[in-house]
């Protein structure tokens, strides 16, 4: 976390947000947008002006307590906003199935996204020198049941009703020609180990780690994007990510995170409640996570920042 500077506090002021200067945070993870929080320093008038492809309710007015809480998301990237086009439809969509809180966007224009705070803490954030700092016991059960519930609840969504929002949706075969496309995509472009190379073909080529069944996933569940309260999930963050595709998207950083048996507990939570794995499920978590440099590859081409670029490189061909 860091202090804030002048632009988000003018952002949100030209949105009807007055905030209070010395109680903004500013958290750096995300790739597409930088997130802050902060608490409103007077009641005002939260307006989002709509661009002109927002569909959402973006230009409702709505009324901002003095000292509330809200988180303000702000694009590093013009299509960053574009996608959350999408993301915004799908909150309002999956909103009632869910027992957890998800965002409430009260203002959605081109430079701003902004919500009143959720319940609970985030499990995961950074240090002001960027080093990760723990909120929650990641071994501990309650959480891994908490996580397992909200999966469950999650997948069970039906993807029609997904896919009327606009999200992506994928067959069990398109979501694994897609990892071969995007394999292809990134040996392309970059240099790649050969072990690394090796591992994801064989990955790809058997059919034994795959699903046989596409749900709606949020694509990034963990810690830093579940808000815990009591080691349980109140609410779940940031659904850029979202698609109608594998289950396995959201175990996979929870698998490489947690110990087995935590693990163990979520996907024993998850079937009790209704939700399917396969034999090779465990061991598909973790070749989705050896294949992480493959989508930071396909951003790092698609942002076509040179940053990007040279840190996926060094995924791609880690030095010996």
């Amino acid at each position: 976390m860091s202090t804030t500077d002048p632009q988000i506090l003018q952002v949100a002021a030209a949105h009807g947000l007055d905030l209070d200067p010395d109680s903004v945070e500013v958290n750096e993870m995300g790739l597409d947008f930088r997130v802050a929080l902060a608490i409103t320093a007077s009641s005002s008038t939260a307006t989002g002006t709509a661009s002109s492809t927002t569909t959402s309710t973006a230009s409702s007015t709505n009324v901002a307590e003095a000292g509330q809480r809200w988180v303000l998301r702000l694009p590093r990237r013009p299509d960053a906003m574009e996608r959350a086009e999408v993301e915004g439809r799908l909150l309002a969509a999956v909103r009632p199935h869910l027992e957890v809180a998800i965002p409430d966007w009260r203002i959605h224009s081109r430079d701003l996204i902004a919500y009143p705070a959720l319940p609970g803490e985030p499990g995961l954030t950074l240090d002001g020198s960027g080093a990760p700092v723990w909120h929650l016991d990641i071994a501990s059960a309650r959480y891994a049941r908490s996580l397992g519930a909200f999966l469950a609840r999650l997948h069970a969504v039906d993807p029609a009703e997904a896919a009327g929002a606009g999200v992506e949706v994928l067959s069990p075969d398109a979501v694994r020609q897609r990892w071969r496309q995007d394999i292809e995509r990134v040996r392309a472009a970059f240099t790649v180990a050969p072990s690394l190379a090796q591992r994801w073909q064989a990955w790809v080529q058997e059919d034994s780690y795959w699903p046989d069944e596409s749900v709606l996933t949020h694509g990034e569940v963990y810690p830093a994007h579940t808000l815990v309260q009591d080691e349980e999930v109140t609410a779940v963050l940031d659904w850029t990510t979202a698609r109608v595709g594998d289950p396995a998207m959201d175990f996979a950083i929870h698998h490489a995170a947690a110990p087995p048996e935590a693990f163990e507990a979520t996907v024993e939570e998850y079937v009790r409640r209704g939700g399917r794995v396969w034999p090779r499920f465990a061991e598909h978590c973790a070749e989705i996570m050896a294949a992480g440099p493959i989508g930071y590859g396909v951003f790092a081409l698609q942002t076509g920042a040179a940053e990007h670029r040279q840190a996926a490189q060094e995924l791609l061909d880690p030095p010996a």
